[in-house]
């Protein structure tokens, strides 16, 4: 069974945002595109899904891990020609998710099917214990 993993932290209330910013979507530039994510916990592994429909993954998209965010950057390029018209859709995504705390960052894979992108990174083996820190009393000076 899958554990859901908390998303990135935008306030209080971000899904209230999102709904809020939901019909002025089609008015945001190309550039500010978002991607649609979801994340969670499988098998030991932190999995995030991102869907990139008509994107070449080997060309288009590009995934870095820099200060325990990962980011995903693609770019879309699609144009469908018939005898009387042309439609075409392109722009620049580009998304960041803080990843959980003891990730192994030499362990991260990445797949594209059907669609959608799928990163895996390994989750630490054991959680680490708290280390409890002793306190110590102050001489009592005489004043």
């Amino acid at each position: 069974m899958s554990t859901p993993m908390r998303r990135e932290q935008r306030g209080l209330v971000p899904d209230l945002f999102d709904l809020l910013e939901m019909p002025f979507a089609a008015l945001r530039p190309p550039m500010t595109q978002p991607i649609k994510f979801e994340d969670y916990v499988k098998e030991g592994r932190y999995v995030l899904r991102a869907e990139l429909p008509g994107i070449d993954p080997e060309k288009d998209v590009e995934i870095t891990l820099s200060n325990g965010a990962l980011t995903v950057r693609a770019e879309r390029h699609d144009e469908h020609k018939d005898q009387h018209r042309t439609e075409f859709r392109y722009g620049s995504f580009t998304r960041s998710v803080t990843l959980p705390v003891g990730v192994d960052d030499n362990d991260i894979r990445a797949t594209y099917d059907k669609g959608v992108l799928e990163i895996s990174v390994k989750l630490a083996d054991a959680k680490q214990e708290g280390k409890r820190i002793p306190i110590e009393s102050k001489p009592q000076s005489d004043t």
